[in-house]
Parts: C-alpha cells; sequence; structure tokens
C-alpha cells in the first residue's frame, strides 16, 4: 500500500497561475500534481547540467532530422 502525505507551501499567486496555465489545469492540487510527477519523471532533472544536456539533445534531434530530409 501507497504511503501518502500531506503537505502544505507558500507560493506566489502568479507562480500558481503560471503553473495552472502551463499544466491545463483549473485547480490548484491538480496543477501540483502534474507538475511534480513531470519533475520526478523527466530526464533532465537527473543530470548536472540540465539545461546544457536538453539543448544538445534538441540541436541533435534536429540536425538528424535535418541529415534524413537531405537524403
Amino acid at each position: 500500500m501507497a504511503k501518502i502525505m500531506h503537505v502544505q507551501t507558500v507560493l506566489m499567486v502568479e507562480d500558481i497561475d503560471a503553473l495552472k496555465a502551463k499544466t491545463g489545469e483549473t485547480n490548484t492540487k491538480d496543477a501540483l500534481a502534474k507538475a511534480v510527477a513531470h519533475y520526478l519523471e523527466c530526464e533532465y532533472t537527473q543530470v548536472k547540467n540540465m539545461w546544457t544536456t536538453k539543448l544538445e539533445n534538441v540541436v541533435n534531434k534536429r540536425t538528424k532530422e535535418i541529415y534524413q530530409e537531405e537524403n
């Protein structure tokens, strides 16, 4: 059986509104749950230079797509 913990935090209203818009959720609880789930599953949160790694992957993917279009 999974353990469940109730947590609380203080966030700016603007941050909550932005999170709701980005996640597509209308209530705070669902927006936070979706954001936490994404953070835990995202491959980029586990590496030291998250943004560098993500950018390298995007560039490599785009380069590969361009190469395939040319051939």
